[in-house]
Formats: structure tokens, C-alpha cells, sequence
């Protein structure tokens, strides 16, 4: 008798068993388009374009600027070559709904959260910017693959400037009715500031996870 319930037992477990291989085999992960990060890439459901995602202390970021066409948003002195490789510059109001379901534009406490997390307001620029394409070797170590490239912006009255020498990011903070806070990074040190822009210049977006 005792060997009868030995032997159910055992045929029970076994056609209960883990059956990972077949599972792993059949979870492939989303389909193009859809909002989850998969192999540490965003793919924008809106317009199929595909981000890299970096990890910079607890919070998750773009690691590109985006790049999703929409009203009161421009490309560097006007030529789309520069929007596919750098992402496109947006007005305050618009960037504030720019960034894809699940993701945000930040906060300026949330800005201050991600300059901590890499070092500090004196040192952080060397680890978050890209290293290539600042002026005059101002590159850094893009230690956390956050990769801040020098994309410059646009002014108010519709000039471009500061391509090769700054990087600048919205926040969804405004200051007042007129201007709102955004960081800034520079060519010639490693430090990243707060500045106040007007809300009509344009600037570069990186879009935070929920």
C-alpha cells in the first residue's frame, strides 16, 4: 500500500512540474509599439520610435532626447537630419504633454534627485554627459549611459544657439507665468546648474518612467 501512494505521488509531481522552458519559449515579450521596456529600450507607442532607457539611482530615464513630433516643436535650425539624431527642441507647454503614457516630463525636484544620484551639482555633468560632441573635449564619462548631448535650443524670437556647448532640460516646474526651471549643462565644466528659460524658448525633453 505504502508503495502505491509512493508511486502517485511521484506521477503527480512530475505532470505538475515546472514547465519554464515552454513558458520562456512562448513570453517573447510586447510586440513593437507597445509601452514596456524591453532589453533596456523604449519603444514610443505613438510613433513606433525606439529610446534607450538608463537607470540613474532609483529612477528610470530616457537616455535620449525625444524626438516625437508635435505642435511647438522644432528641429536645430530647422533640418529634420538634426531632430533624428538629437530629438527634437519643445516649448514649455508643450513639452509638459510630450512624453508617451507611463512616462513624464520631471519635476524640478526630480531633476535635483537625478544631479544627487550622479554626484552632485559640481560634478554630475561629467558623469551624465555623452562622451563625444561637447566643444573643445568638454565630453564626459557618461558613467550611467544617461547620455547628455549638446543639442543647444531655441530662442523665443526663433534663432537657434548653443549646439556643441550646452544642453538644456525642461522640468515641469515654472517659476511664474511667463518661465519655468530647466538644468543646464555645459561644454567648458563639469557642473549642471538650474536656469530659468522663458516658456516659448525651446528646449530638449528627457522623459522620466512613472
Amino acid at each position: 500500500m505504502k508503495l502505491l501512494v509512493s508511486l502517485f505521488f511521484l506521477l503527480f509531481f512530475v505532470s505538475c512540474g515546472d514547465d519554464s522552458s515552454s513558458t520562456s519559449a512562448k513570453n517573447t515579450g510586447p510586440e513593437k509599439g507597445t509601452s514596456n521596456i524591453v532589453d533596456g529600450s523604449f519603444t514610443d507607442p505613438r510613433d513606433d520610435q525606439s529610446y534607450k532607457v538608463a537607470a540613474v539611482g532609483t529612477q528610470t530615464w530616457m537616455a535620449e532626447n525625444l524626438n516625437y513630433k508635435a505642435d511647438s516643436s522644432f528641429c536645430y535650425n530647422g533640418q529634420d537630419s538634426s531632430c533624428a539624431k538629437h530629438g527634437r527642441l519643445y516649448q514649455w507647454a508643450e513639452a509638459q504633454r510630450a512624453c508617451p503614457s507611463g512616462w513624464h516630463l520631471p519635476s524640478k525636484s526630480e531633476l535635483e534627485a537625478l544631479i544627487k544620484a550622479a554626484g552632485g551639482t559640481e560634478s554630475a555633468g561629467e558623469k551624465l554627459k555623452v562622451a563625444s560632441g561637447w566643444n573643445s573635449d568638454g565630453n564626459g564619462s557618461d558613467e550611467f549611459s544617461f547620455s547628455a548631448y549638446p543639442a543647444g535650443l531655441r530662442n523665443y524670437d526663433g534663432s537657434f544657439g548653443g549646439e556643441g556647448s550646452q544642453a538644456y532640460f525642461w522640468s515641469s516646474t515654472d517659476h511664474d507665468s511667463h518661465i519655468a526651471y530647466c538644468i543646464i549643462l555645459y561644454y567648458n565644466n563639469d557642473a549642471v546648474r538650474f536656469g530659468n528659460r522663458v516658456k516659448t524658448d525651446a528646449l530638449n525633453v528627457r522623459c522620466l518612467k512613472d
